[in-house]
């Protein structure tokens, strides 16, 4: 679904309700500029042999890049776990994020372009004015507190500089002279006055035949310092080509004060914008929300105030479990956008976002884990979706009704197709490699030399020939299928689309132990499936299974006693709470440093 500055305020509350309700979320970014390698500091220094950077320089480099270049475009996919169906529910949404900000918040963002990453972009159809003309506001916590320190200055005045006139300057001196003089003519006049005001102007300016133009933004300064140093009694205001003085009155101060105070947070909400989604996800305060959007979370509701506490509860009570892609990268451009300044240890950054959110998956790591040499490993996004999908038997993966751009459409390097990608990938290979007993820790040796152990392959990532695990191959006769009571394939129906094949037809097996497992002598494709009621078509096939004699048969099996089908275990992927995200959670794959590998687990974790 594309969310963009038009739409965004009304689809507000069912975005927060899908982050509420998610079992997890997907996070995928469009950058305009990327970190630039730099010269390897601890090789030119002689401090390593590695020839690579640590985890602490390239954090430097990806910080540098966050701080200078732009998040063009946000993309999240909510996923809902329906455990009693068996069935994942995907809700991809697509943001624009616009760079510009509201001139009158007083928040003056530079940002920069990177040629090669625009030419990326425009290569796989970026509009690269989608994020001016559609882009969704937003303000970081940073920019947010900068903007509400300029507007407590502004109204305390103390944060307007006084103008020092020089004594050279004789024309600025001319002119404060003149005000003073046309205020105290005003304030002695013994005439009964006609007016409670009195309008500073250049010379001339009331009459019909004045062309020039009023008092410029200067003059109108001057006007403002002065009166407020030397006419404490009296009150200035700001018109189209002049001042008006007034005599100073609290109660109408107070309401212009309230006015003023109210439009600018109308105009903060507004610009604090796609930050409402992040604060969302982190259990931040989201309490202005309901003033900004006050609707009902959905239609057939006529109470807002009672559903957004509500909401608002959840989120605070389940924080979201965050997935990404190679997501070191976008992590640190996530928070640079939405938080603020970055700090400058990356051990502290690790901390920061562990505080942010309970836990983050990286597929990247997932499908590399285990790897000799993971920075050659075949595990793009697009490469991981292909040969995932062929895995049998897999999760049951299906798109809300309401989120049917990608049934058709796949705009690769669009980030709400990526976070797409990505939601699939997660649920499909955390399966198989709890199904196939991968709890394989990086950081135990690797045994004696004559044992071979299940790791993801030297130049391939992750294998998806899992030992002794049951798979289906694409040449296998589709029409030889049994139908699974959903589509499996099909792009249409009230149900949203199934990308995986229903549990209920095939057998899967149970988890190997929690630490190494040896590999099997036996090729995968030497592996014959028990004979159960589950390998045949229906229960009475097993007959032509079965020996011909009664002696072999023994006590013959009445009509009666036929065994009925069981109930199918569908196949999902490893709880949270499990033992498995022990060794695949919490770590971020960055490849080309020393480390390889960012933890991002609580203190105390190893």
């Amino acid at each position: 679904m594309d969310v963009s500055s038009s739409n965004f305020q009304s689809l507000l509350p069912s975005i927060l309700d899908a982050v509420a309700t998610a079992h997890f979320v997907t996070i995928d970014l469009e950058l305009s500029g990327i970190p630039g390698h730099q010269v390897n500091k601890s090789r030119v220094n002689g401090e390593g042999t590695s020839g690579k950077p640590t985890l602490q320089q390239r954090y430097e480099e990806t910080k540098t890049a966050a701080e200078k270049y732009q998040v063009l475009q946000l993309g999240i996919t909510c996923v809902d776990e329906d455990k009693d169906r068996g069935v994942y529910t995907l809700r991809p949404f697509n943001f624009f994020l616009s760079p510009v900000a509201d001139g009158r918040l007083d928040v003056d963002r530079i940002f920069s372009f990177q040629s090669g990453a625009v030419e990326f972009l425009l290569n796989h159809g970026f509009r690269m004015d989608a994020p001016f003309l559609q882009g969704v506001p937003y303000f970081s916590r940073e920019e947010e507190s900068t903007a509400r320190n300029s507007a407590s200055a502004r109204q305390s005045k103390t944060g307007v500089a006084d103008i020092d006139i020089k004594n050279d300057d004789t024309e600025s001196l001319k002119f404060v002279q003149r005000v003073r003089s046309e205020i105290d003519a005003w304030k002695n006049s013994t005439e009964p006055k006609k007016d409670t005001f009195l309008n500073i102007a250049p010379i001339g300016y009331s009459s019909p035949a004045f062309q020039e133009r009023g008092l410029n933004n200067f003059q109108k300064r001057l006007v403002h310092q002065f009166v407020r140093a030397e006419y404490p009694e009296l009150a200035t205001i700001s018109r189209p080509g002049f001042v008006q003085v007034v005599a100073y009155d609290k109660e109408r101060e107070d309401k212009v004060q309230k006015s003023r105070t109210a439009l600018f947070e109308d105009r903060l909400k507004r610009q604090v914008g796609a930050r409402w989604l992040a604060e969302a996800m982190v259990g931040g305060n989201l309490t202005a929300i309901e003033s900004y959007n006050n609707q009902p979370l959905h239609p057939e509701s006529k109470v807002p105030t009672e559903q957004y506490e509500r909401l608002f509860d959840r989120l605070r009570a389940k924080r979201t479990i965050l997935v990404g892609h190679n997501v070191f990268i976008d992590l640190v451009y996530f928070y640079a956008c939405f938080f603020g300044k970055l700090p400058d240890r990356v051990k502290d950054f690790e901390r920061r976002m562990h505080q942010l959110f309970p836990s983050i998956i990286d597929t990247k790591y997932l499908a590399t884990h285990g790897n000799d040499n993971p920075a050659i490993s075949k595990s793009s996004l697009e490469e991981l979706d292909d040969q995932l999908s062929s895995l049998t038997p897999a999760p049951v993966i299906e798109m809300h009704p309401e989120h049917h751009k990608y049934l058709h459409n796949k705009p690769s390097h669009e980030a709400g197709f990526d976070s797409y990608l990505t939601a699939k990938i997660v649920i499909r290979l955390s399966a198989k490699l709890e199904a196939a007993g991968h709890y394989v820790d990086e950081n135990v040796d690797p045994g004696s030399e004559g044992e071979e152990y299940v790791t993801a392959p030297e130049t391939g990532g992750v294998s998806l020939k899992t030992l002794n695990y049951p798979l289906t191959s694409k040449s296998v006769d589709e029409s030889a299928k049994p139908k699974l009571g959903r589509p499996d394939s099909s792009d249409s129906g009230s149900e949203g689309v199934s990308l995986g094949l229903n549990a209920a037809t095939m057998e899967s097996q149970p988890a190997k132990s929690k630490s190494r497992a040896k590999k099997s002598k036996r090729k995968s494709n030497d592996v014959a499936p028990r004979s159960t009621a589950f390998s045949h078509a229906t229960i009475f096939d097993l007959l032509g299974d079965m020996p011909s004699s009664d002696d072999a048969l023994g006590t013959p099996l009445a009509p009666t006693t036929v065994p009925k089908r069981a109930s199918p275990q569908p196949i999902m992927m490893p709880p949270f709470d499990s033992d498995f995200w022990n060794v695949y959670g919490d770590k971020l794959r960055v490849n080309g440093t020393v480390e390889g590998v960012c933890n991002v687990w609580p203190e105390g974790r190893r």
